[in-house]
């Protein structure tokens, strides 16, 4: 069994050590991967937790998602109660649990996969995703019904940012071209704005050129499209945006959007 972690803990933090830990103590034999996204950042959660779900893998896989910012709620909290847990099974037989936070599942609930919520307690500790939650996930990998109410979730965000790779491309939501192949256009993310050009690959244009083309992330179909600025950095160019910024898209100047 593979199960694998998408957390805000920080690369290479001790909180994904723990949780491996707990893991291998209830499910001994599983492999434990970690996957680690920006603090808070429910949106790159989402997406990774969507492209590791739909993607190809041993079907008893578990996809484990804890990006918790307790922002659902701004009143002082009793036993650091957070937002609850939730857990989707899908056709293919993988099994994807996590916490109900911003858009952390809505990538998944956008393609028509029922989102219910778990019979866990939803406090209890600081750290809810070693103490409290890797029990509730063995208990769903054995088998044992522990889904309630179907939750209604937000939608994903549209025309934004969803991921920032290694290498500094930019994932965005945006899974059609917004212009002919070969067409320059003006992209504005906060406030910073670059030329692109609209292109059937990443590295259908010339070294130093950025382009805006489908990447090697989708599911279902589609591919979502990247900014990739061949031989540099899009993310660098951009200021870093964050996942969630809304990507504005142009062409023949500043007067006209797509």
């Amino acid at each position: 069994m593979l199960i694998t972690v998408v957390a805000d803990y920080g690369l290479g933090d001790l909180a994904f050590a723990e949780v491996r830990q707990r893991f291998a103590h209830l499910l001994p034999h599983a492999q434990v991967d970690a996957v680690p996204v920006p603090p808070f950042d429910t949106v790159s959660a989402g997406f990774c937790l969507a492209q590791l779900a739909f993607g190809d893998g041993p079907a008893d896989r578990i996809v484990y998602a804890n990006v918790a910012p307790r922002e659902d709620l701004d009143d002082a909290r009793d036993d650091n109660e957070g937002e609850p847990l939730a857990a989707a099974q899908l056709d293919s037989g993988v099994l994807v649990v996590g916490v109900a936070s911003g858009f952390s599942l809505s990538f998944l609930a956008a393609e028509g996969v029922p989102v219910r919520a778990v019979k866990v307690a939803d406090a209890g500790s600081q750290f809810r995703s070693r103490d409290v939650f890797p029990a509730a996930v063995a208990a769903l990998a054995r088998g044992e019904d522990l889904l309630g109410e179907e939750l209604d979730l937000p939608a994903p965000p549209a025309g934004a940012v969803v991921y920032t790779d290694g290498y500094g491309n930019l994932k965005t939501s945006y899974s059609s071209a917004p212009a002919p192949v070969g067409t320059a256009v003006q992209v504005k993310i906060g406030d910073v704005a670059a030329e692109a050009v609209v292109s059937d690959g990443v590295f259908a244009v010339p070294a130093g050129t950025m382009s805006f083309a489908p990447g090697s992330s989708g599911w279902g179909g589609k591919a979502f499209y990247e900014l990739l600025l061949r031989g540099g950095d899009a993310a660098g160019v951009f200021g870093r945006p964050r996942s969630g910024t809304p990507i504005a898209l142009q062409s023949g100047g500043w007067g006209m959007r797509w």
